[in-house]
């Protein structure tokens, strides 16, 4: 988890589109949210959220294939106090572990 979220930044995910899709509403808790291919529009408090996501090719290690999405996150009229609530929701959801 980031300790500082700016308006606009990008990320490499390790995730498929559908599993993307499936933990989304979850990731987005409360908050509305329209779906569309490849991008969703959230609101937060008197502002919104757009994400953009687009398939990359997989990261290949050995044998192993692990499927990624790049994923740009855009806040606009969202303060910094909002931005790091909804943030660190969306990370706690989405973080993955192994072992």
């Amino acid at each position: 988890m980031q300790s500082y979220y700016p308006e606009r930044f990008e990320r490499d995910m390790g995730t498929s589109e559908t599993e993307w899709l499936t933990a989304l509403p979850r990731a987005l808790g409360e908050h509305a949210f329209e779906l569309g291919t490849g991008q969703a529009r959230v609101q937060i408090d008197d502002g919104h959220l757009q994400l953009q996501w687009r398939i990359l090719p997989p990261r290949v290690i050995a044998l192993l294939r692990l499927q990624r999405l790049a994923v740009s996150f855009v806040f606009e009229g969202v303060q910094e106090d909002g931005r790091q609530r909804f943030m660190k929701r969306f990370d706690l959801t989405m973080q993955r572990g192994g072992g």
